[in-house]
């Protein structure tokens, strides 16, 4: 996770920004609106996603430097908490689309100090643990749609890292053909998986739509040599990226209709403060809302933010 310096705003002080973006591929342009969305009293928040229901899910960091998972419905004074009772550190990256809530995320165990993925269900408050296939020594469960079908990534023995499918008890390794480490990072309810992964040079976001037997590559245009990962996907085939400049700082993406080659089309964004220093772009509701984080200045903490578009 990143660590920063200075706290910028908490709820309840909240900056709304209003800014066109900028074109990629001839685009037509969107309009984004934008809330600077806080943990109370936290230093630093990392939103990650948020469900047709408003709720929001992520990872706080308390002043006393202890951090914490949560789930936070909006209009609520304050969130939940989700600490994996195994965990010495948690972090919620995801929650299902509709109906009852299940979060995923990571934490860090108290017996090994791997990271561990997690399933949360807030009926019945229970952690189960998202071990990843057999011989992984870590994992994370990165999202999980409607049908329950959870994708994340774990690490070999080898020291490899390898996105998988988890549908029922059953685990398949997902890997971008020609990548050396593969992330899974996002689930539609079609079952169309987008993927971070890098090379021994950059990154590269991609997206299959047949549970890997084939992929196709998501390339941002004019992005630079760092390239770009694909995090999270919606049941519009609407995909949020992350593009890395010539320096290797965060910048957000939208890609529309992002499963036709011919009918997708790029976005890039900022948070406006008039500019952040840096935007990153994880989960996407059906609502046309964007659920990440941003850093306002260099040396500053980061912050939650929740954008709408059209």
């Amino acid at each position: 996770m990143k660590t920063n310096k200075t706290m910028l705003c908490v709820l309840g002080s909240i900056l709304l920004c209003a800014a066109a973006a900028a074109s990629a591929a001839d685009a037509p342009k969107l309009t984004f609106k934008f809330n600077t969305t806080n943990v109370p009293g936290a230093v630093q928040t990392y939103l990650n996603n948020m469900n047709n229901e408003d709720v929001m899910v992520g990872q706080y960091e308390e002043s006393s430097g202890v951090y914490h998972g949560y789930m936070w419905k909006k209009g609520e004074k304050k969130p939940t908490n989700l600490d994996d009772p195994k965990g010495t550190v948690t972090s919620a990256y995801n929650i299902n689309f509709n109906g009852p809530m299940k979060v995923v995320g990571v934490y860090i165990s108290k017996a090994t100090h791997q990271h561990m993925g997690f399933l949360y269900d807030a009926k019945t408050k229970h952690f189960k643990d998202i071990r990843g296939p057999k011989g992984a020594t870590a994992s994370a469960a990165e999202a999980i749609n409607d049908k329950g079908w959870i994708v994340g990534w774990y690490e070999d023995a080898s020291g490899s890292y390898h996105g998988f499918l988890l549908r029922g008890n059953t685990y398949k390794t997902l890997d971008v053909p020609g990548a050396i480490g593969t992330y899974a990072n996002g689930i539609n309810n079609k079952g169309y998986i987008v993927f971070g992964s890098w090379t021994s040079s950059t990154r590269a976001g991609a997206l299959t739509k047949d549970f890997g037997k084939t992929y196709e590559k998501i390339e941002v245009p004019r992005t630079g040599p760092l390239g770009s990962d694909a995090n999270g996907i919606n049941n519009e085939d609407d995909v949020t990226l992350v593009w890395y400049d010539s320096t290797g700082l965060d910048r957000g993406v939208l890609c529309t209709k992002c499963a036709s080659k011919k009918k997708r089309k790029f976005y890039k964004f900022e948070f406006e403060y008039p500019k952040a220093y840096q935007t990153y772009a994880t989960g996407i509701n059906d609502k046309h809302t964007l659920a990440s984080f941003y850093q306002a200045e260099e040396g500053d903490l980061w912050s939650g933010y929740i954008a709408t578009f059209k």
